[in-house]
Parts: structure tokens; sequence; C-alpha cells
């Protein structure tokens, strides 16, 4: 997943196809065979938003509680482009979200490395 902060906002898209209440959600998706997690967070985010990025850091991992996934969240700082739902099949919206609208977004919060590399940047 691609974490990606830009004028005290963060970027979330909202799933064509939602996963339970997972609505919406960092931008980010399968890891292939032959790419880092960093690669895929760009690759993803390119593919789902048309915004290109470069990956700074690893924030940290999990198995989604939720899909049961592995997740690798990746700080990302965008070089070129404008956010769009760039992949339809996939992304039917895309948010630059303030810090004080995230829990109407994300009513569980997010992932807590997530949330304090935000609280460092917002």
């Amino acid at each position: 997943m691609a974490v990606v902060v830009t004028d005290g906002r963060l970027l979330l898209i909202r799933r064509s196809a939602p996963e339970g209440d997972l609505v919406w959600a960092l931008p980010g998706g399968t890891v292939e065979a032959s790419e880092s997690p960093e690669q895929a967070a760009v690759r993803e985010m390119r593919e789902e938003t048309g915004l290109e990025v470069e990956a700074l850091q690893l924030l940290g991992e999990r198995i989604h509680p939720d899909t049961g996934r592995h997740i690798a969240y990746i700080a990302c700082r965008p070089i070129a482009g404008v956010a769009h739902a760039a992949s339809p099949r996939e992304v039917s919206a895309v948010a630059w979200v303030p810090p004080g609208d995230l829990g109407s977004y994300v009513p569980r919060g997010l992932y807590p490395p997530v949330q304090a590399y935000l609280d460092s940047c917002l």
C-alpha cells in the first residue's frame, strides 16, 4: 500500500468493488514475483491513480485483519501527475483527505505505524 501525503492531506482511493466494509483504502495491490514491495507501491499508484511517486521507506507490514492478505505499507512522495481514478475497473474515485476527515473514510482507523507516519508529517 502506498502512503502518499501532500499539502497536509492523505491520498485514498474508493474501490470499485469494496471488500466487505472496506470502501476507501490506500492505493495498492499485489506484489509481482519480480518486484519489491516498494516497486509494487510505485506501479500500483501509477496504475490506479495515474500519479507518479517515489518510494521513500517501508512503514510496516502485517496480515490485514479483514482480508487476510499480507500488506506492506510504503511511504511515497508524489513526483508527477494528477491523481484520478485511472483504472475504473479497480478505482471509482480518489480523495485527498485532511487528517480531521480520516475517520469518515476509515472508521476503524489506520494501521498504527501508518498513523504515526501521518502524525509526523501532518
